[in-house]
């Protein structure tokens, strides 16, 4: 190979890096350091839920791309960690992930349980009334939140519970 070749070589395969790093996912910062997806303008990370029974789970943001697995649970909590066109970058409560298109995902936020026995009381503190307990993995739709407490609703029974105690809420506050 000659030099020339060699130097056309390097020149392609610098103009694909730079293509590449334009067409990747990305996030814009707000000046208030927040990050927001390009695509919705909504903060990143977020979290939602599926809103479907099944859903393929790509290696990127495409259906030319691998199925890596399927989620397989109506109501499970995500966090979309980027965007990219009609697909979200989501990870789940054991931190595993990959592409999803945004049809199957819902704004309702969904949380599931990871304390087993997590109890529900009737007030956002320690000393309040059990009104129900919830066994570990159970996904239960977030209400509100105050401070480090949030009402979840479950099974038909509402209550409050430590954020400690479950997966798919983050330090926003949420007040409906």
């Amino acid at each position: 190979m000659t030099l020339a070749h060699i130097l056309c070589v390097l020149s392609i395969f610098s103009a694909c890096i730079a293509l590449m790093a334009l067409d990747t996912p990305t996030t814009v910062a707000r000046s208030d350091d927040l990050r927001v997806g390009r695509v919705t303008n909504l903060p990143l990370p977020r979290y939602v839920s599926l809103k479907t029974k099944k859903a393929n789970v790509r290696r990127g943001p495409s259906l030319t791309y691998r199925i890596d697995w399927v989620y397989q649970l109506r109501n499970m909590p995500l966090q979309i960690t980027a965007e990219y066109g009609h697909w979200r970058r989501v990870i789940d409560s054991d931190g595993q992930g990959g592409w999803v298109h945004y049809v199957l995902l819902s704004g309702v936020r969904t949380v599931i349980v990871e304390k087993d026995l997590l109890a529900l009381r009737n007030k956002p503190s320690e000393t309040a009334r059990v009104r129900a307990k919830l066994e570990q993995n159970v996904i239960a739709q977030l209400e509100e939140c105050q401070g480090a407490w949030c009402e979840l609703n479950a099974g038909g029974y509402t209550g409050w519970a430590h954020k400690s105690a479950f997966w798919g809420s983050g330090p926003e506050v949420l007040v409906n």
